[in-house]
């Protein structure tokens, strides 16, 4: 496995100068033997699957990303708020199963205020548990654990091998969470365990109030060095260079959200999905 840093990334952590991620390729930096791929190949190619899922395999590029991040089928994995649509959860749980665990990080709809924020979460939680409930022989040993996003905790100290974020640091920044999450994905790892970030990628740092939906490479290579992480690899697997990242209503006018007029759908389903920064991280 390629392991060493391009110019860029000690730049990125020196200065916190590069607009984009180090670039190390994804099929150099792959931690998965022959094996493991034909079992990663067989969990993506599950009639489990829905098709809104699977058409969005080219924009999402999940051999590739889960590869890269060297997820194997005998670790505990958590994948963080992975949400009713189970995208990725589709893929990893059936290829946890026999050997390894999947736990599903949501959200404590408790733990936020009543209303629409924690009727959202309600309906997150339970359409995960939906989807795990409709498929058994492929989600019977996945599980969830709940968390409050002001003190997240994810589970014993040291018990994770991997964990697994997409597209979910804009989220975390808008709403001041960002530093405790980062924090609680170190607790929660063991020593040498990788943390993957998926997110869209900014031109350059945005302030935390930014509504775009966009986030700058160096802000969080930031918030993970400050957790305690080590920077350990970029890929560019997920980069889209027709995304301009100027979009009038931010990463949404894009699929899949596509909120945008009808006038524009051409122009939009052109693009594809947003440009994404895909990033390594491993607790030291």
């Amino acid at each position: 496995m390629q392991r060493s840093l391009s110019f860029c990334a000690v730049a990125l952590i020196a200065l916190a100068g590069c607009a984009s991620a180090p670039q190390v390729p994804a099929d150099s930096a792959a931690d998965l033997d022959s094996n493991n791929v034909a079992r990663l190949d067989a969990a993506l190619a599950g009639d489990w699957r829905s098709a809104e899922n699977r058409a969005r395999d080219r924009y999402r590029h999940p051999r590739e990303t889960l590869a890269f991040f060297g997820v194997r089928p005998e670790q505990t994995v958590i994948e963080v708020t992975p949400g009713s649509g189970a995208w990725y959860a589709e893929v990893l749980a059936p290829y946890l199963r026999d050997n390894g665990r999947y736990i599903a990080a949501m959200v404590d709809p408790a733990s936020v205020a009543e209303g629409r924020g924690r009727d959202y979460q309600t309906s997150q939680r339970d359409g995960l548990q939906a989807r795990f409930d409709a498929a058994p022989m492929q989600f019977d040993r996945a599980r969830m654990v709940a968390f409050d996003p002001t003190a997240p905790r994810f589970g014993p100290s040291n018990s994770a091998d991997v964990v697994l974020t997409f597209r979910n640091v804009h989220n975390w920044r808008m709403s001041g969470q960002a530093e405790a999450m980062f924090k609680g994905f170190y607790d929660v790892l063991r020593p040498g365990g990788v943390l993957g970030v998926v997110e869209h990628r900014a031109k350059a740092d945005v302030p935390a109030d930014d509504r775009s939906g966009y986030v700058g490479t160096s802000q969080v290579i930031a918030l993970a060095q400050a957790a305690g992480f080590r920077v350990d690899g970029s890929s560019e697997v997920n980069a889209n260079p027709k995304d301009t990242r100027d979009h009038p209503n931010g990463v949404w006018m894009l699929p899949p959200s596509n909120r945008h007029d009808a006038a524009d759908a051409a122009k939009y389903t052109d693009i594809g999905e947003s440009d994404r920064m895909t990033l390594r991280f491993v607790k030291p």
